[in-house]
């Protein structure tokens, strides 16, 4: 799961349950209130624009699936690190902040919708460099977090690391010609390139359809109906071409397919 930086929110006072009012799938299919937690900080997935609303890749999602549902949505932002928790807790019914899901723990607890984004590695070299591959990086400057999965991955591949502290920063390496290349995720690059079109780097390698995580609506164990008509929205949402457009919108690219 990605998730932006925030401190720990403090959980001692009794939570409210978002299901006081019946059951969350009762209330979709009356088409009542769904609570969403998300952080609200974490651009471009979920923030808050020049006018203070709040929006985001995300959250645009979430708003198609509560209209194809007929329901009312309800964000409650919530710092990332109390977020899983709080959905545990009964304070929202579902989170929308980029969860893939992955670990076993979180899996045996929540489950997800289909998948409405995905992401892999990806290299990203400059516009004139002839590295093409994961291969090519053997002996070169890579520019990459050293405590990152993907610096792990860029030293297995035999890269010489350039430690950094972020993707801006290893972006900017690159194109001063201090680094050659970076290995980084895919969505984090596709928003960095819409945002600097002009930064003169490229991605040159994409991590196969299999090594890519999608990332879904998520909500407690024992949703089974709920989650369903969720996964059956989003699926329309991708025929209808709506995801798509969010994904053009947000990232120069329809992101909801592998």
């Amino acid at each position: 799961a990605c998730g932006g930086e925030g401190g720990s929110a403090s959980s001692s006072a009794p939570a409210q349950s978002a299901n006081a009012s019946g059951s969350l799938i009762e209330r979709i299919n009356n088409k009542g209130t769904i609570t969403v937690g998300t952080e609200g900080t974490y651009a471009p997935f979920t923030y808050h624009d020049k006018d203070g609303k709040l929006t985001g890749y995300d959250v645009e999602v979430t708003r198609a699936v509560a209209d194809k549902l007929g329901v009312k949505v309800e964000f409650k932002e919530t710092q990332w690190d109390s977020m899983m928790a709080g959905l545990k807790a009964g304070r929202f019914d579902v989170v929308a902040n980029q969860v893939g899901l992955t670990s076993p723990e979180r899996q045996a607890t929540f489950d997800k919708s289909e998948p409405y984004s995905w992401s892999g590695a990806v290299l990203v070299a400059r516009n004139d460099s002839n590295i093409k591959s994961i291969d090519d990086i053997k002996g070169v400057k890579t520019a990459q977090s050293l405590t990152s999965n993907y610096g792990e991955k860029a030293k297995a591949a035999g890269a010489e690391l350039v430690p950094v502290d972020g993707l801006a920063q290893s972006l900017t390496l690159i194109e001063q010609k201090r680094a050659d290349a970076t290995l980084n995720d895919e969505l984090a690059v596709l928003d960095y390139l819409k945002k600097n079109p002009n930064a003169g780097v490229k991605i040159v390698w994409s991590a196969p359809a299999d090594e890519k995580v999608g990332s879904g609506l998520i909500v407690n164990k024992g949703n089974d109906e709920v989650v369903a008509k969720f996964s059956t929205a989003i699926n329309e949402l991708k025929a209808d071409g709506t995801l798509k457009k969010l994904g053009e919108q947000f990232f120069g690219k329809d992101i909801s397919v592998k």
